[in-house]
């Protein structure tokens, strides 16, 4: 690790430790010692996002938090995280998790049955191995550690995993995925590893799930090959954006679909 990442690891530390305070680049450029521009430079560089995306994430993860862990309404959720509109922190929150902060909180007992579904269902659609062609995105993913569940992977058109993934499905073993006919564009492949044992809370927050992402963005262009991706599931790192998708809604989707 060079000292640039060690004191963007700090920078990510006081970030966790001040989620309930406005943090403008302006106050994390002066902690670390940098000018606004240096600063917004190497933080990309290290995490992929912008400081402002950065912290936002981090404080829409923080309201999950609070919403299934504290009894805390809405409106002083919103406000622990420095969101002094209940209105727009309702939008936002919705357009990043894909549900409203009243549905998430409503949802552990969904979470349950889904998790039950998939794990009872008999019939998986596997992937299989499919000839190479133009606009699919495909590759392998493995593990350190063997996998009893289901892994969540997606195409997001965003560095971080938010929303719903423009192309999204669940794998009930490592090895292959394919995605086809992915329209052209730029994508960001990203995937989590959920356990059958999982503590509900843990699904819909998931700070310490194993995840995989790909080492630089995928161009999907027109009647050209995209080269054969290779993830591996890992543990969380410090530098890692929040996984904001609302996994249960991915888990939902599936179903619904075979």
């Amino acid at each position: 690790m060079t000292s640039r990442d060690s004191e963007i690891d700090g920078v990510i530390a006081y970030i966790h430790d001040n989620l309930h305070e406005s943090l403008p680049l302006s106050r994390l450029a002066k902690w670390a010692a940098y000018s606004p521009y240096h600063f917004s430079r190497i933080f990309k560089a290290k995490t992929g996002l912008s400081p402002h995306q950065y912290v936002s994430s981090l404080k829409v993860q923080r309201a999950k938090s609070l919403l299934v862990n504290s009894n805390l309404t809405i409106r002083d959720i919103s406000m622990e995280i420095d969101q002094q509109s209940l209105g727009t922190f309702t939008t936002r929150f919705t357009k990043r998790v894909g549900i409203s902060p009243m549905q998430f909180r409503k949802t552990p007992k969904q979470v349950s049955n889904y998790m039950d579904s998939l794990q009872k269902r008999n019939i998986w659609s596997q992937q299989t191995k499919r000839k190479h062609s133009y606009n699919n995105v495909e590759g392998t993913i493995e593990a350190d550690v063997p996998l009893e569940g289901v892994i969540l992977i997606g195409l997001f058109n965003k560095p971080i995993p938010e929303g719903l993934p423009q192309y999204g499905t669940l794998l009930s073993s490592l090895g292959q995925f394919c995605f086809t006919d992915v329209r052209p564009g730029i994508y960001y492949l990203m995937a989590t590893a959920v356990f059958w044992d999982m503590q509900v809370n843990e699904i819909l927050v998931p700070n310490q799930t194993l995840r995989a992402k790909a080492d630089a963005p995928i161009y999907v262009k027109a009647e050209t090959f995209v080269p054969l991706q290779s993830l591996r599931l890992r543990g969380p790192l410090l530098d890692d954006p929040p996984i904001l998708v609302y996994l249960p809604l991915l888990m939902k989707n599936y179903l619904n679909r075979t």
